[in-house]
């Protein structure tokens, strides 16, 4: 598959490398992210990549030696008895400077508890004369390995990238996919460039969904509890939040009644959850996330929210081989899973971008009550950042829609908001399918996409 975005990423890797002085970068963020990818295509011929992995720490120091001596000759013929020797010999031998990478350091770390000790030693005698790039995969030990202010390596790094989810017009540039087709396929693979190559070897999406997940051979069937073992201490319990959540428990109250937990006792795993990037809390627009008591909890990665909605419910009869029900509850139940992705693309399409001219604020849903006996919803919502226009918009993954009707009553909803007054209301349809003729007022996929780009 081809190497797509990235390029701020790279750009600041390939700066810090040059710079006059040694740098020590941290790169961190989960599996599957193509952190080692990007760290290789900055890497060099004259430049050590080393994988650490769970062996003790003398044998992996033969490994590093090895690797070292592809640069430097002759360098794996001594034994180091500790990282000292070898960190030290490196350094002596060099007569021109390279870049040492130790990749999923953590495993490195938890080998010899003490290397970031003496990490902290040959940073800090600023004598160091080769670049050094340490990455990870466990989010919860790089943060504490390095970012923690206990840490011996905290303030010491030059550059740190915390690599995240790559956007939606990518997924379409890598499978070379239709405007539809891209936001189909990213509601399932989210921005995982890994599952982007596992899709890239099916002839489509449906068929790509059942060689890697409705199979107990599928490489992505055991996927979620695989990023779990990275950060989460319980396991069990970390999957049962998310499979609740997953089947529309989103209350705080819900998720706690359903695991036969006191509230209090999910704070932890739920801010932790959030934390990786797993789940998100949604608030209607406008609301103080510390007083609200409208916040709903929602699975934030589309490959974890199709995994929980589609996979977890269903283990049994992929155990057996029947995946009949599977395909049965996809076809009835895609295009709504679906339309939830699309009013996030929506309302992140929206978020501090120019529209007609018009710069937004962040975009969320509304939803409440404008009297004692209606209740509304708003997909999209955000304030120009001068005050002067509201955005408001609907979102419908669906065909055939009216779009007279549909504007009426967003219009209509729009200026029974209780903050609309003193604002110029600006409403938009964001549909599948754009109807035929011109309007400025309907936003498509490929104008979602455009916006994204910006």
């Amino acid at each position: 598959m081809k190497f797509v975005d990235r390029i701020e990423e790279s750009g600041r890797l390939t700066k810090a490398l040059a710079a006059d002085n040694t740098s020590f970068v941290v790169v961190y963020g989960r599996r599957r992210l193509g952190k080692s990818t990007l760290i290789k295509r900055v890497l060099t011929s004259k430049d050590v990549y080393y994988l650490a992995d769970q062996t003790e720490a003398i044998h992996q120091r033969e490994v590093l030696a090895k690797m070292i001596a592809s640069v430097i000759p002759g360098f794996d013929k001594v034994i180091y008895p500790d990282w000292d020797s070898l960190l030290d010999t490196l350094n002596d031998r060099l007569d021109k400077r390279f870049t040492l990478c130790i990749d999923e350091f953590p495993y490195l770390v938890s080998a010899c508890p003490e290397f970031p000790s003496i990490l902290q030693k040959k940073l800090d005698s600023k004598a160091l004369k080769y670049n050094l790039i340490v990455c990870g995969s466990s989010q919860q030990l790089m943060y504490g390995l390095v970012l923690d202010s206990t840490s011996p390596l905290y303030g010491r790094a030059d550059v740190i990238l915390k690599i995240a989810p790559i956007k939606l017009p990518y997924i379409q540039q890598a499978l070379k996919l239709s405007d539809v087709e891209a936001v189909e396929e990213y509601a399932v693979w989210g921005g995982v460039p890994r599952y982007w190559e596992l899709r890239e070897g099916d002839k489509n999406l449906l068929d790509s969904i059942k060689h890697n997940m409705l199979s107990v051979n599928g490489t992505l069937y055991e996927e979620p509890m695989k990023l779990f073992k990275d950060d989460m201490n319980d396991i069990v319990k970390t999957a049962t939040i998310m499979s609740y959540v997953g089947l529309g428990a989103n209350k705080l109250s819900e998720i706690a009644g359903r695991c036969g937990e006191v509230s209090t006792n999910l704070s932890r795993p739920l801010s932790k959850l959030m934390s990786l990037g797993y789940l998100e809390k949604e608030l209607p627009y406008g609301e103080d996330e510390k007083n609200s008591k409208k916040s709903l909890y929602k699975i934030s990665d589309p490959f974890m929210n199709f995994y929980f909605r589609f996979i977890v419910p269903y283990r049994s009869f992929i155990e057996l081989g029947r995946i009949t029900p599977i395909l049965s509850a996809y076809e009835n139940q895609f295009s709504a899973f679906v339309a939830q992705y699309w009013e996030k693309l929506c309302r992140e399409s929206v978020s501090g971008n120019d529209i007609d001219g018009v710069t937004y604020g962040i975009a969320r849903r509304w939803w409440g009550n404008v009297s004692r006996t209606e209740k509304i919803e708003i997909d999209v919502v955000a304030e120009s950042l001068d005050k002067k226009y509201l955005f408001v918009g609907e979102c419908k993954w669906t065909a055939g829609e009216n779009t007279d009707r549909l504007m009426s009553e967003l219009k209509k909803k729009a200026e029974k908001l209780p903050f609309a007054k003193n604002h110029i209301i600006v409403a938009k349809l964001f549909l599948k399918n754009h109807p035929s003729g011109e309007s400025k007022d309907v936003l498509s996929p490929a104008d979602v996409i455009r916006l994204m780009r910006q």
